[in-house]
């Protein structure tokens, strides 16, 4: 097949939706297919792909990227276009943000109640969020483009916020490279990293990765390392991604917190960090689908994450990983994180976190994303 994919920036190192955007095109490339990419930016490390590479450019709006990229989209012969959430030109659609709408619903948490009608207030006509909404319009207003969505959660998101019908969308949870992450990598990174670190074999090594620290939660799961330390607990916090500020260390220092926990910043890959830890934490506010908590299951660790992350569908609480309602509840996130210093029950389920990513592969996720390819496919032939 012919597939065109659009993203702003083709970048494996920028961030989730890019990280999985590459790893799709290579197994796209692999099964043979012929990918067009319409980005605004490539990665220099992109650039040995056996790609069809159409620049549109940087533009100074979100807007003008999706106008670039349907006026290049409009003179190719695809027989697919799958747009990764950054134009409305296409067949299939699929926002790695999910709803914008229902995540800032969701952020509005972080705010006291009485802040929060004046945000919401400022959200209804601030031109950043007015521009958003303008491009929500067109991405979602097309009864003939196919919705891609990457948890139930975020399929509920479409229907309430956006007015989507559900026979338009396909639900796809995200998938995960299960070689690139895996425990077989703890031989050679664990020893030497928890010692650059200064973690004890006998210590937890709790780990969180992400880039927007006030939408992961990171906050919480401070206030909650703090908790552990105060109960005792030998339990450590290493932050992957990221730009650590003055915020989170007077956070840390004010919960007692400020020696258990490591702020690494953003590094290119991750995979020797989830070979040191023991355990993943993740209090998100809103995730559509969350990476981490799969490339935490794939190398062997169990995840503490909430219900507003749509990764947490896969999991079963007390099996493979627990779930929290409330992302800013510290003392539940503190409650289930102490049970994963208990050595055996934390081995016991990162091997059942395992067994969830090995049904849970990039390589599946991309041969159903192929059907819908196909579905679409099939459509434009009966109708022409």
């Amino acid at each position: 097949m012919r597939i065109g994919l659009v993203i702003e920036h083709f970048n494996p190192h920028r961030g989730g939706a890019e990280q999985w955007t590459y790893q799709f095109t290579e197994r796209l490339l692999a099964g043979g297919h012929e990918v067009h990419v319409v980005a605004g930016r490539f990665a220099e490390s992109t650039r040995a792909m056996r790609i069809v590479r159409h620049a549109v450019g940087p533009r100074t709006t979100r807007l003008g990227f999706a106008a670039a990229a349907e006026r290049a989209l409009r003179g190719l012969a695809l027989d697919v276009i799958h747009d990764m959430g950054s134009g409305w030109y296409c067949d299939l659609f699929e926002s790695h943000d999910g709803s914008r709408v229902a995540q800032w619903e969701q952020k509005l948490r972080l705010l006291p109640p009485w802040a929060r009608p004046a945000k919401r207030a400022l959200i209804s006509v601030l031109p950043r969020y007015r521009q958003f909404r303008r491009l929500m319009a067109r991405q979602f207003a097309d009864p003939g483009r196919l919705i891609l969505a990457l948890s139930q959660m975020v399929a509920d998101d479409y229907i309430r916020y956006h007015g989507v019908r559900p026979e338009r969308i396909r639900l796809i949870h995200n998938g995960v490279d299960t070689e690139r992450f895996s425990p077989v990598h703890r031989a050679a990174f664990r020893d030497p990293l928890r010692k650059e670190l200064g973690v004890s074999e006998q210590e937890t090594l709790l780990l969180f990765v992400g880039h927007d620290f006030q939408r992961k939660g990171l906050a919480t799961a401070i206030r909650a390392t703090g908790r552990l330390a105060a109960a005792g607990e030998p339990a450590r916090l290493v932050v992957v991604g990221g730009r650590p500020g003055a915020r989170q260390t007077r956070l840390a220092r004010r919960c007692g917190a400020a020696d258990r926990i490591a702020f690494v910043g953003s590094i290119r890959d991750p995979v020797p960090y989830y070979a040191a830890a023991d355990a993943y934490v993740l209090p998100t506010f809103y995730d559509p689908c969350s990476l981490g908590v799969l490339e935490a299951a794939a190398s062997g660790l169990a995840s503490v994450t909430t219900t507003s992350n749509g990764a947490g569908e896969l999991l079963t609480h007390g099996q493979d990983g627990f779930l929290i309602d409330d992302p800013a509840d510290d003392e539940q996130l503190a409650h289930y994180l102490a049970l994963l210093t208990r050595r055996d029950a934390c081995a016991a389920m990162g091997d059942a976190a395992r067994r969830l990513a090995l049904r849970n592969t990039i390589a599946r996720n991309c041969d159903r994303i192929v059907e819908v390819y196909r579905e679409i496919a099939g459509r434009r032939r009966r109708a022409a």
